[in-house]
């Protein structure tokens, strides 16, 4: 029997830009009219998305579906790693949360998740003219290579071939391609069938030496030298290391400050990319070790993987001092998910979903109280800003349900029933209701509230951009090439 085409995006490490060429090429190949599916065995992501049959899976997959034209499903991402900790993390398989493991525990267990993931890969495969993967981190990992299912494990199991991309931006791109099949085994080098170089700023032909070396040495075939692609900012970013500030300034000159403290299990921040964009916005990240400004307009507390240890991460920069000092100089506060948990007056984790079984003060921002509860809410949402009347649309993902006085007055209405809530004042506000600021209207009449103007339509400016990144490697790259690979498999 005929195989489906595929083939397996692979990089030199992380943040070379796998996932935003398989976006690109998802595009440029439903251009072509071909029905593509994205792939990814495994993600580690605290940048979490909601599918429409129920689960979660990593947002890069859920962007690169949107370039196929397609609806986002859990066996587009059938295993998904969600860190807690320095050493565990959320076990996500098909969707659904399985376990809560230390990094050594998984290693030694994730080999059995291998026919879920080839499962998954099955089902997506049966829906698609060609199946687009993504590897994670890097082949070169030799020291992980035991029971993997991310890249050439996954590659044997499934019998893909692998296109290598490095990123010359980073340095060193010969050393990390020549490099990477210098430590392969023989029959995975063997997989790999060409590699891309991304990122290149200024002449290409100054580095066509370069690919010649890389061929000589490897025996890989170069598919062609892409371009820096400076509309990547105008895309969901996938790891908080991605995010850029953006420092715009409105018709008046004076753009709205946004201040957002960097936690340490910082989640689902694609409520930022919105207002990241925003001419009329000046977003700023606050790290660990530095002070929330005191000119702010509104401090955003984002969502959290791990609510009470970032609670307590919050405080630990003297954060909560900063905020209070800028909620008496009459300044607006919203938190979202896990920042709307951390603004009650406590959080209990009676069962000991976050480590042990506790109760902790919160910044008592919000008459409100959370018990952390094992029955997670994933869900695609609409609804409206009371305050304003401006419908909204996004997703929920979280465990625990809050309740208190400051909820008789709730910031939304999600299909049918009333979310959130706003401090007497109206200046304190939180919503369980991520993906909010992606909606036009609403972030108008927010900024409008802080003395901000919207220029942008978010969504149309997303379009564009994937439109923009298939033209780019339509260019780039040999695409008859990259297709007759997929097709050889």
């Amino acid at each position: 029997m005929t195989r489906v085409p595929a083939l397996m995006i692979q990089g030199t490490g992380s943040n070379v830009g796998k996932s935003l060429i398989v976006a690109g090429l998802a595009r440029a190949l439903v251009r072509r009219g071909m029905r593509v599916m994205p792939f990814k065995p495994q993600n580690m992501s605290n940048n979490a998305a909601v599918t429409d049959d129920g689960g979660e899976i990593g947002r890069a997959q859920a962007l690169q579906a949107r370039a196929a034209r397609v609806a986002p499903t859990v066996h587009m991402n059938p295993v998904l790693l969600k860190p807690e900790s320095e050493t565990g993390a959320q076990v996500i398989v098909q969707g659904t949360r399985v376990a809560t493991l230390k990094a050594r525990d998984y290693g030694r267990r994730k080999a059995d998740l291998l026919p879920k993931v080839l499962d998954s890969f099955r089902r997506i495969e049966g829906l698609a003219d060609i199946v687009l993967v993504e590897g994670a981190g890097s082949p070169a990992e030799i020291n992980l290579r035991a029971g993997d299912i991310a890249n050439m494990g996954f590659a044997s199991a499934a019998d893909l071939p692998v296109v290598l991309v490095g990123d010359i931006d980073r340095g060193g791109v010969i050393a990390s391609l020549v490099g990477t099949h210098c430590v392969l085994e023989e029959c995975e080098r063997d997989r790999i069938k060409a590699f891309i170089i991304n990122c290149f700023r200024g002449d290409i032909s100054l580095f066509s030496e370069g690919v010649v070396e890389i061929e000589r040495r490897t025996g890989w075939r170069s598919l062609g030298t892409v371009p820096w692609f400076a509309q990547a900012a105008h895309l969901p970013a996938e790891d908080v290391l991605g995010l850029a500030e953006g420092r715009g300034s409105g018709p008046s000159g004076q753009p709205v400050k946004v201040i957002v403290p960097v936690v340490g299990r910082i989640a689902n921040f694609d409520d930022l990319d919105p207002l990241r964009m925003e001419p009329g916005v000046d977003l700023r990240l606050v790290q660990a070790g530095e002070a929330l400004p005191g000119d702010a307009d509104l401090v955003l507390l984002p969502g959290s993987k791990s609510t009470i240890a970032d609670l307590a991460f919050f405080r630990a920069q003297g954060w909560d001092i900063d905020l209070a000092a800028h909620r008496r100089r009459g300044g607006t506060v919203l938190g979202l998910c896990g920042g709307y948990q951390m603004l009650g007056r406590t959080i209990a984790d009676p069962d000991g979903l976050e480590g042990k079984p506790d109760t902790v003060a919160g910044l008592g921002l919000l008459e409100v109280e959370t018990v952390l509860r094992d029955d997670k809410t994933l869900s695609i949402t609409h609804g409206r800003h009371i305050a304003t009347g401006t419908p909204v649309s996004g997703y929920e993902i979280h465990l625990g349900r809050t309740r208190g006085a400051d909820c008789a007055r709730p910031m939304m209405e999600i299909d049918g029933r009333m979310d959130g809530a706003v401090s007497a004042d109206g200046l304190v506000m939180g919503s369980y209701m991520h993906g909010l600021f992606g909606s036009d209207a609403f972030r108008a009449g927010f900024l409008k509230s802080l003395g901000g103007v919207s220029g942008v339509a978010y969504e149309t400016r997303v379009e564009a951009a994937l439109e923009a990144l298939a033209d780019h490697l339509e260019s780039a790259l040999d695409m008859e090439a990259l297709l007759a690979i997929a097709r050889a498999r």
